[in-house]
């Protein structure tokens, strides 16, 4: 699979807080059971004094992210792919703005080809197992992403191509606190919420953008239960 973006320029308006923004490609990951997940991208962040940080990384987890000293600037066009051959996992990135790339090939026991994604999201960070933290999302503008398209059995194909069942993703996070797990958590009455909102994808050409938003969400009526929030993910799979 493989796709292309514009790297986001990080709108940090005041220091205070950090915030985080991932955009990445990759395979497998789309249920909670998966075994694993393969992906390789950028960040566009903010520090907590308000300066904008971008970097460019890759994850196969179970293991840690690995950043990468392939530099990332607002602006530039990025391109990124994620194969398998048996168990061999080989990721690919470049900026092709400057021409700079990177590519791996990693051997790896549990791997998901099961599907394959295109994001824009708040990561997460896991200090366990079992408990994982949502981070802020950064307010990154818009993301459109180009030439997103995935092959399996043979055959190649755009997102909205007939062969795939295709899923739009989208973020919702409370501004004020944090989103705790990856099934998502429950939003309090008058919370404002940032989002992460993908468009429709382009027949045949694997085009759409997600865009960063913010409302206030006016809370479930009186006796109705919590709504919940993804834990991560605004993009397509």
């Amino acid at each position: 699979m493989s796709g292309a973006w514009r790297e986001p320029a990080a709108i940090c308006n005041s220091p205070g807080g950090e915030t985080d923004a991932a955009i990445w490609v990759g395979l497998g990951g789309y249920s909670e059971t998966s075994p694993g997940l393969e992906q390789v991208g950028t960040d566009a962040d903010c520090t907590s004094s308000g300066h904008p940080v971008y970097d460019s990384w890759f994850e196969l987890l179970p293991a840690e992210p690995v950043n990468l000293r392939l530099a990332v600037h607002p602006g530039d066009e990025m391109g990124a792919s994620v194969t398998i051959a048996n168990h061999d996992v080989t990721l690919r990135i470049r900026d092709l703005t400057t021409g700079k790339r990177f590519s791996v090939t990693r051997h790896i026991k549990n791997i998901d080809r099961s599907s394959a994604e295109w994001i824009v999201e708040a990561p997460s960070l896991c200090p366990s197992s079992q408990t994982c933290n949502v981070l802020k999302l950064t307010d990154f503008g818009q993301v459109s992403f180009s030439a997103a398209s995935a092959v399996a059995r043979g055959h190649t194909g755009a997102i909205s191509d007939s062969h795939w069942s295709a899923t739009a993703i989208e973020l919702r996070q409370p501004v004020t606190s944090s989103v705790h797990g990856r099934a998502g958590a429950s939003v309090s009455p008058a919370r404002p919420l940032t989002l992460a909102i993908p468009s429709p994808s382009t027949p045949l050409s694997g085009a759409f953008s997600v865009s960063f938003a913010q409302e206030s969400h006016p809370g479930p009526a009186p006796g109705s239960p919590p709504a919940t929030l993804p834990g991560s993910s605004g993009g397509a799979h």
